[in-house]
C-alpha cells in the first residue's frame, strides 16, 4: 500500500508542477510518467501470474475481485487504501493530461499494485466444481452421448 501512495505522490509533485508553468521540469515529468507505466507493466504481468497459479490451485478469482478488490477479496482498510491512491492517480492525470500526455498512462500502477496486493494476500471462495458431463441441465437441449469411458484432452480414449 505504501508503494502505491508513493508513487501516487511522486507522479502528482512532477505533473502538478508542469501543469502550474515549471516548464523546466517537463522532460523530468515525461520520464517519470513512462518509468511509472513501464513499471506497471511488469507488476500487471507479475499479479496476472500469481493470480493463475491461486487460480489453479482452486481459488475463484476474476478481474473485478482481483484488481478492484470486490466481493470482499480485501479487507476494507486496505481496499480504501489502494483504491483511494488509485483515485487520486485518475484525479491527476485527468488534471495535468494536457499538459503532459503522458500522464494518462500513469493510474495503471495503482490498479496494477492493487491486483498485486490481492494476488498475494486476498480471500478468494473455492471454485465452484465444473457440472459432470451428461448431467441433466436445467434447459436447453440436451448433450450428446458419451461412453462411460474416461477420454484424454484430445479426444481419445485414455487410461
Amino acid at each position: 500500500m505504501a508503494w502505491s501512495w508513493a508513487t501516487t505522490a511522486l507522479f502528482a509533485v512532477s505533473a502538478l508542477a508542469v501543469t502550474f508553468g515549471a516548464s523546466s521540469l517537463e522532460g523530468v515529468t515525461i520520464v517519470i510518467s513512462l518509468a511509472l507505466f513501464a513499471a506497471s507493466l511488469g507488476v500487471w504481468a507479475y499479479s496476472f501470474g500469481l493470480a493463475v497459479v491461486r487460480s489453479s490451485r482452486g481459488d475463484e478469482i476474476s478481474v473485478p475481485t482481483l484488481f478492484f478488490l470486490s466481493s470482499g477479496s480485501a479487507p476494507t482498510p486496505v481496499r480504501r487504501q489502494l483504491m483511494g491512491s488509485l483515485a487520486a492517480s485518475v484525479v491527476i492525470a485527468v488534471a495535468t493530461v494536457k499538459a503532459n500526455p503522458f500522464s494518462a498512462l500513469v493510474p495503471m500502477l495503482a490498479l496494477g499494485l492493487a491486483g498485486l496486493w490481492a494476488a498475494r494476500h486476498g480471500t478468494f471462495p473455492p471454485r465452484r466444481p465444473a457440472a459432470r458431463p451428461g448431467a441433466p441441465r436445467a434447459s436447453g437441449p440436451r448433450p450428446p452421448v458419451r461412453s462411460s469411458s474416461p477420454r484424454r484432452s484430445d479426444g481419445r480414449p485414455g487410461q
